[in-house]
């Protein structure tokens, strides 16, 4: 059975009582470590050690990093970033020649904090050079699989929702979801191009007594329904592999072949929480820059801020081979596994709040 959580309120991580009640899952935290390391080691993967500090920590609107500066020998500041994700540096290496790549480390985001989010987490990221994004599908499945079995469980459980680990797992798209959820014809608020009509997606919204704030983008009203209406009824009682991401929601995945409406993006579910986002990788650098560049101009409205572009990554997409990759989120996985109540109580050592 999973460890019982302990009551992490009263008395602050480091009390030994408290640690004594945590250590159960800190031993199971490590367990299923070194069980997805074996795992990679038995599907040929080469473990990487990508660097933290990053020119750009990433170019998607919504994420926000933390920043730094690298002083150098003549004293001169220059900027830098810890990486929200370790992407860019893995693809290098498959520029470079590296064919099957793993990296678990650490990655920070700013703005979170939460029972499912943590400044300073633990990603999983793996890349497969001209292989199928199925296939790391199929590797998510048997991830969330070796975890239960390291805690001696078959079920795994988030507030009050809860998965059989071992039944098939459900594939849905991202429109037939918001058709059954939301009853939104999502394709149809899209050009044969991928382009979205706003207005389109307004008025289908109304047409079902959803709010529409004012000034608002079709972006922001895509990500407001999968959060309200579709997330919540995913990864119940089997794992959810939700696919075909609309285009304009496609970050760095290629498009979907014969539909240019959808890209090959997917995220895994279980128990109504996101473990999971994989690609069919782009290796279009020019359309790479041109989405990178509008998530800027979007952050930029939004919080008036703007990173920059790294020009390494996108000269090294022209060499980078067909790929598939996805990022699991390891402490979340950890969390379900164990039945903790937040991402918090399996971390080794949570960040200091930092204010009173």
């Amino acid at each position: 059975m999973p460890p019982t959580p302990p009551d992490f309120t009263a008395s602050p991580w480091w009390s030994p009582s408290v640690h004594a009640d945590r250590r159960p899952i800190l031993l199971a935290r490590n367990r299923i470590e070194l069980a997805l390391r074996t795992y990679f080691a038995d599907h040929d993967f080469v473990m990487v050690d990508p660097p933290g500090l990053q020119i750009s920590p990433g170019n998607e609107a919504h994420l926000h990093a933390f920043s730094t500066s690298a002083i150098g020998n003549d004293g001169q500041a220059s900027p830098l970033y810890l990486h929200t994700s370790p992407e860019f540096s893995m693809k290098k290496l498959l520029a470079a020649g590296e064919r099957r790549i793993a990296s678990i480390g650490h990655v920070w985001r700013n703005r979170e904090r939460g029972p499912l989010h943590h400044p300073e987490f633990t990603m999983l990221e793996w890349y497969r050079v001209e292989q199928s994004y199925d296939t790391v599908m199929a590797d998510c499945v048997n991830m969330i699989r070796l975890a239960a079995d390291k805690v001696g469980t078959d079920t795994m459980s988030w507030r009050g929702r809860s998965i059989n680990v071992h039944a098939k797992p459900e594939r849905l798209s991202v429109a037939d979801a918001f058709m059954r959820y939301a009853d939104i014809d999502l394709l149809d608020t899209m050009d044969s191009d991928g382009n979205t009509d706003l207005a389109a997606l307004t008025a289908q919204m109304r047409d079902v007594d959803l709010a529409v704030p004012q000034d608002c983008t079709w972006s922001y009203l895509f990500s407001r329904i999968l959060v309200e209406k579709v997330e919540p009824q995913l990864g119940l009682g089997q794992i959810t592999i939700l696919d075909l991401y609309p285009a304009a929601e496609a970050a760095l995945a290629r498009r979907a072949a014969g539909d240019a409406r959808v890209a090959e993006r997917f995220e895994i579910y279980a128990c109504g929480v996101e473990l999971a986002n994989g690609f069919g990788e782009l290796t279009d650098a020019n359309e790479q820059r041109q989405r990178f560049l509008a998530e800027m101009a979007e952050k930029q409205r939004l919080y008036g801020e703007y990173y920059p572009l790294d020009e390494a990554f996108l000269m090294a997409l022209e060499l980078m081979p067909d790929a598939c990759g996805v990022a699991l989120g390891f402490d979340r996985l950890v969390m379900l596994a164990t039945g903790a109540p937040s991402i918090d109580h399996v971390v080794w050592m949570p960040v200091a709040e930092g204010r009173k």
